[in-house]
């Protein structure tokens, strides 16, 4: 990297923490743009997913996420249509690695809250304290649909999530055999888990949405915000609002995004991958995808996220430049309150090669990530 990129952007001098870089994992098929132009068809294999987890974990890159889907979303590409389930998922990655932190994604719909609560003790007790859950309150028709399950209001949906945190956490930090619940979703008498996990107060729990409902949700009860956000502005100010809720509880909420990260030499040719990513779109699996995100999940609005963006990255941020203009942004979310950054890949394996040379040198002269 040019040593301009290193004298040319003022070093941060706040106390926070580092920013924790992670990866939104390509778990299934065709992530994460809805086009035809993909670089690595089969990256959605354990094998793959296995190789990338290691190298990040080299890397001292700190989570992984998935996405979790049950149907593919149509088209030519069938985007997302075949998938690694996530707890399965977090299970064989956790025991082959040693240090990096392995969320599952569960859909509040289709898992007992006993059994999540089971799973996941057992994935922190294999892992030694490493697993963490990313609980989904669950959106999408046309997945649930195949399975008779009827997605209920947006409103009743974050209640309905917050009583599946709240019997979680019970189960997780309550003696043996105390815990009961009673709400219009679960009844729970008398409940255990045990082994419980090793984390404590327990495994740590993040949400991905951005809406009233869920901001108010994930303030009272959650340890991380996933948010999908438009722009490295809109990061600061959604950033600002769940942690200012979070406070108004005496707790904290750290705040995630993931964005695309794609860099070449100039600006111009990285602008140019993503136009002729997006020039081979799957309009009939944009269409499905974004009706689903925008009518249905209530955390994007339409004339924030027109159709290109959900087909570049499906709906992640554009981190896009040469090396210096990727580390200047990058700075400019930790700098804006975001705690780490899920990125997403043209090429993930070889992207992390790219992203160690060219990229984290910056990244630490600046203080950004540690090391």
């Amino acid at each position: 990297m040019p040593d301009s990129a290193n004298t040319s952007i003022a070093a941060n001098s706040t106390d926070r923490p580092p920013l924790k870089l992670g990866l939104f994992m390509p778990n299934c098929s065709n992530a994460y743009s809805i086009s035809s132009r993909k670089q690595v068809l089969d990256d959605w294999t354990y094998e793959s997913n296995l190789k990338i987890a290691l190298r990040a974990e080299q890397l001292g890159f700190e989570l992984l996420f998935p996405v979790s889907k049950w149907r593919g979303y149509g088209g030519v590409t069938n985007y997302l249509g075949t998938s690694l389930e996530t707890m399965t998922w977090a299970a064989a990655l956790l025991a082959q690695t040693s240090r990096i932190n392995v969320f599952s994604t569960v859909h509040v719909p289709l898992f007992h809250p006993v059994v999540t609560a089971k799973m996941g003790a057992t994935l922190d007790h294999m892992s030694h304290g490493r697993w963490g859950l990313n609980v989904v309150s669950g959106w999408s028709e046309r997945e649930f649909g195949m399975m008779g399950i009827e997605v209920i209001p947006h409103a009743e949906r974050y209640q309905r999530t917050a009583a599946y945190i709240e019997i979680l956490q019970g189960l997780w930090t309550s003696a043996p055999g105390t815990f009961s619940y009673d709400s219009p979703w679960y009844h729970v008498t008398d409940g255990e888990v045990l082994p419980q996990p090793l984390q404590r107060p327990h495994p740590v729990i993040a949400n991905a949405g951005n809406s009233e409902d869920a901001r108010a949700m994930t303030a009272r009860l959650c340890d991380w915000a996933f948010m999908a956000v438009p722009s490295i502005e809109a990061a600061a100010d959604l950033s600002a609002d769940f942690k200012a809720r979070a406070a108004a509880y005496n707790r904290t909420v750290r705040c995630a995004v993931y964005p695309y990260v794609l860099w070449r030499e100039t600006e111009a040719e990285a602008e140019a991958e993503r136009g002729r990513i997006i020039e081979a779109m799957d309009r009939v699996a944009t269409e499905n995808w974004a009706r689903g995100l925008v009518n249905q999940s209530g955390s994007f609005d339409a004339s924030e996220f027109p159709l290109e963006s959900f087909a570049f990255g499906g709906g992640a941020l554009p981190v896009l430049g040469n090396a210096e203009g990727v580390i200047r942004k990058i700075k400019q979310l930790y700098d804006n309150g975001i705690d780490a950054i899920l990125m997403v890949f043209e090429s993930y394996y070889d992207d992390l090669a790219r992203f160690e040379r060219e990229i984290m040198p910056g990244l630490r002269d600046l203080k950004v990530i540690s090391g």
